[in-house]
Formats: C-alpha cells, sequence, structure tokens
C-alpha cells in the first residue's frame, strides 16, 4: 500500500507505474499497453515514446532512477504530465539534485514526486527541492492515516531557512526587510 500526499493533501494515485529492465529486449507490442494514466521508467519512454504519446487514452509520466540524468527528458515536458524521482533508500540524496535540476535548470512546473523509500524527515528537505508530491509506503490503512497526520506535521518543522532553494529563491538576508533606523 502506498499515501500520496499531494500539495499538503491526501490524494488518490491514478497512476500505473511500468517499467522493463535495461536489457535490449524487445518491447510489448503497442496494443497491450494499458489504458489510464502511466508513469513508466526511463528506458520505456525511450524505448517506446511515440507509443505512450500516441495511446488513446491517459496521460503519461516518466520515473527516474537516482542515476538517471534528467536532461534526457528536457525536451519531452510538453507531454509529460507528472515526473517521479525513485529513492531506493533513505540514505541515497541523489534525487534531491535531480528535483532542483528539473526545476531550476530545465524549468519543469507540472508534478514532481518522490517515491520509494521516502520517510518524514524528508519531507520538508525534499520540498524545498521542489519535490511537490510524495509517494509513502504503508502497510495497513491504520498506518496510512497516521502517516498523513505525522507527514503533514513535516511541513511546519522550520519555520525559516537561511539559504535559498526552490520553494524560496532569495536567502534569508535578501528577504527579510531593511531597518531604516539601523542606517543612521
Amino acid at each position: 500500500m502506498a499515501l500520496l500526499i499531494k500539495n499538503a493533501k491526501r490524494a488518490e494515485n491514478l497512476w500505473q507505474l511500468l517499467s522493463i529492465e535495461n536489457t535490449g529486449e524487445t518491447l510489448v507490442p503497442v496494443p497491450s499497453l494499458p489504458s489510464g494514466d502511466v508513469l513508466v521508467s526511463l528506458p520505456l519512454w525511450q524505448a517506446a515514446r511515440a507509443a505512450l504519446i500516441g495511446r488513446p487514452s491517459g496521460r503519461v509520466g516518466v520515473c527516474l532512477a537516482p542515476a538517471d540524468d534528467p536532461a534526457q527528458i528536457a525536451e519531452d515536458f510538453e507531454v509529460l504530465s507528472l515526473i517521479a524521482v525513485e529513492f531506493p533508500q533513505f540514505t541515497d540524496g541523489r534525487g534531491y539534485s535531480i528535483g532542483r535540476l528539473l526545476r531550476e535548470r530545465y524549468g519543469w512546473r507540472g508534478e514532481l514526486r518522490a517515491m520509494g523509500d521516502v520517510q518524514r524527515d524528508q519531507l520538508y528537505y525534499l520540498a524545498q527541492c521542489g519535490f511537490d508530491a510524495f509517494l509513502l509506503r504503508t502497510t495497513t490503512t491504520q498506518d496510512e492515516d497516521r502517516a498523513l497526520q505525522v507527514a503533514l506535521t513535516a511541513a511546519a518543522d522550520f519555520s525559516e531557512a537561511y539559504q535559498n532553494s526552490v520553494a524560496r529563491p532569495q536567502p534569508l538576508f535578501r528577504r527579510r526587510p531593511l531597518n531604516p533606523t539601523a542606517a543612521a
């Protein structure tokens, strides 16, 4: 089971995740691609881009692994509805860099989802890197309810940040108002 938090609210995950191993095998013929919204791995996107775009119904998104280069999909933003970044382990921070690159360098404005081993302690920092959706792993409905309440408090962990981020492009010293009496 998984809990999707999008824009600080619980949301329904309508996306089906499809992937292939990068082994050079031929893909399943186009008619067997499922209808509805599909989230595909980068190798599958590269191998079946035209077939995925030409499907009669549903949106397409790409899921990037930590070693994937976001530049490989930068030209495809107009046909993508979602970009997800896989976090295979809590300690793997490469996804943070991918999120910032997508937002700041390549100008992605759509949904940016963190998925995999995403934990509550990471949510604030992921949001600072531009992520606006988080797919958290849970095992039961009770765990989902508890995880939702705990995760929603993560945004309030810190009231201010000194450095600039995707969420706050200017550093603190540029955001604070000037004190006219101190200038005298």
